[in-house]
């Protein structure tokens, strides 16, 4: 079995350790001293194809696959973990769940412009109660009509401030025995009723950007659940397969700060 990288991802590896050791590293501490996030970064990231390294051309990826990808966390990583974190968690768990399991209409609508790179994404799922254990959540999406009203608070939510979608894990009924039902949910950060706050002081990845995020009866199309093959909560313990491209990027700072 052959373990080296083809020419391609050799080459890809060569690029964006070049952009990190120029464009990150440089202002990697300052960003962390000052807990703040680099927006202009990730623009600058997106215009070069890295939030869409994963997914597919057909929906603005780059059609490169998962290793690609994880090559390319990794070299963030060794500039710097803030930074690394918000793009793991944007590609991830943000744009992930829709790549898999949405409808060609709301992959058209949410997945391209965040493969594409004009926007970042966010994924809800940790609350008081909840986030190892999923099945703790208590956020309600009640149905009415042809609506979800959603009400509950997100805690500790990567990219809060600056997603413009995030994907959010939310009990939409229970089951005769009384267990409930989670589904997920697309959510467009700037509908009403969505309350943005920043109350951590965080002792490290400071420039990753961190909030909670309220919801206070937020209507949302039923369009935009997510319909997951075996239902939601399969999808989200299928989270831990995605955890590799966290644990590279992990890895890969405290290797990279003793080099």
């Amino acid at each position: 079995m052959d373990f080296e990288f083809s020419k391609e991802l050799v080459a890809l590896k060569k690029e964006v350790r070049a952009f990190a050791e120029e464009k990150i590293r440089p202002m990697a501490d300052k960003l962390d001293k000052e807990a703040r996030f680099p927006r202009a970064l990730f623009a600058e990231m997106g215009k070069r194809g890295y939030l869409g390294l994963p997914f597919s051309e057909e929906y603005g990826g780059k059609g490169m696959g998962t290793l690609a990808y994880m090559i390319a966390a990794e070299e963030i990583a060794r500039a710097s973990l803030g930074v690394a974190l918000s793009y793991v968690a944007t590609v991830s768990i943000g744009t992930e769940p829709i790549a898999r399991y949405g409808t060609p209409e709301q992959k058209e609508k949410f997945l391209r412009p965040l493969a594409e790179g004009h926007e970042l994404a966010a994924f809800g799922l940790t609350e008081k109660t909840a986030g190892s254990d999923a099945k703790g959540i208590e956020m309600k999406a009640e149905k009415v009509g042809d609506e979800y009203i959603l009400n509950g608070t997100k805690q500790w939510i990567t990219n809060a401030n600056y997603a413009s979608i995030i994907t959010v894990a939310a009990i939409t009924g229970y089951t005769s025995s009384g267990e409930k039902i989670i589904s997920a949910i697309v959510v467009p950060l700037n509908t009403e009723g969505i309350t943005v706050t920043s109350p951590y002081d965080k002792m490290g990845a400071r420039s990753s950007d961190t909030g909670e995020i309220t919801f206070k009866n937020v209507h949302v199309p039923q369009k935009k659940l997510i319909r997951a093959r075996n239902g939601w909560f399969e999808t989200v313990a299928k989270c831990a397969k995605w955890r590799p491209h966290f644990d590279c990027s992990d890895f890969s700072w405290p290797c990279a700060r003793r080099v």
